[in-house]
């Protein structure tokens, strides 16, 4: 979404920060079990310009399935259609069999799983290590002109994000409709179930072969701050291959790695990482670069 924020509609905001990482996955109604079942069928993308149309198109067109959007009319048997839907309107959608699934950020995955209406395909952090989901976007009117004040906001996510991984079962309770500031309308059940999963889960996803990367280590969600440069230059390659309706020509134009330098402001969230010890204590290793692995 930043990438279309900054060079489609040409906002002047910056990435200064990652939220979390993974978090995200491809549900699918009871009785999809491959993604060649999907032949034929509609799923859901929260956005065009989000990772998750991305990782879903990558992982069709490994399958010999050719994404499509259609307004009207049924697609191919070797074609899915995509559309965009709001994350809340999609458990509802799926339920009754207006799409056949959907790819979206927590923990409206789980909400499927819990509502018995669904089951999740595939991790995408299991496709896409560690990718990005959610992101920290500022005016650069206010990285230039109120620099300590930004500084202190990025400080406060950052921190909180360390809080968070060492306290997932409160944090859980805490964003929850029954928390004492009522943060989102989930349960904490349900919201547990995403930031604390219990271990018979994790054996059960291998099983599924919803996770096929168990090497990779990564969380069902996790939370790092850094804005890996390598992220943003593999996100605008694959941008420029992925299916998107509306005025898309700005993509052509686009340099990968000068969009990595430009659409992205870290110096402030360097500051903050550095102040909590590096990034080590988000369970990173190798410094404020790395190598995407990504396996469809």
């Amino acid at each position: 979404m930043t990438v279309w924020a900054r060079y489609g509609s040409k906002a002047p905001a910056k990435v200064v920060a990652w939220n979390h990482v993974n978090g995200s996955a491809l549900t699918v109604a009871p009785d999809v079990n491959t993604l060649a079942d999907l032949g034929g069928k509609t799923v859901a993308v929260p956005f065009w310009y989000s990772v998750h149309n991305v990782v879903l198109q990558d992982l069709l067109r490994a399958q010999g399935l050719a994404p499509v959007l259609k307004q009207s009319g049924q697609p191919g048997p070797k074609e899915v259609n995509l559309v965009v839907m709001a994350p809340s309107d999609m458990p509802p959608a799926l339920a009754s069999k207006k799409i056949a699934g959907y790819i979206v950020a927590e923990p409206f995955n789980a909400a499927a799983e819990q509502l018995n209406i669904g089951k999740i395909l595939r991790f995408t952090g299991d496709v896409w290590r560690n990718h990005a989901c959610c992101v920290i976007f500022m005016h650069e009117q206010d990285l230039t002109q109120r620099a300590a004040w930004s500084q202190k906001v990025v400080d406060a996510i950052v921190n909180a994000q360390l809080w968070t991984r060492a306290h997932p079962q409160e944090a859980a309770r805490l964003l929850s409709k029954e928390g004492p500031n009522r943060y989102t309308p989930h349960p904490a059940q349900l919201l547990a179930r995403v930031l604390a999963p219990q271990a018979a889960d994790q054996g059960r996803y291998l099983g599924d072969r919803a996770i096929r990367h168990a090497n990779w280590g990564v969380k069902r969600i996790d939370f790092q701050p850094y804005p890996y440069p390598s992220y943003t230059e593999e996100l605008v390659r694959r941008l420029k291959t992925t299916q998107v309706e509306g005025a898309s020509q700005f993509l052509a134009s686009l340099d990968p790695k000068r969009v990595a330098g430009d659409l992205v402001d870290d110096r402030f969230v360097k500051k903050s990482i550095e102040a909590l010890g590096g990034l080590s204590a988000f369970g990173q290793e190798g410094g404020y670069a790395r190598k995407e692995t990504i396996v469809v």
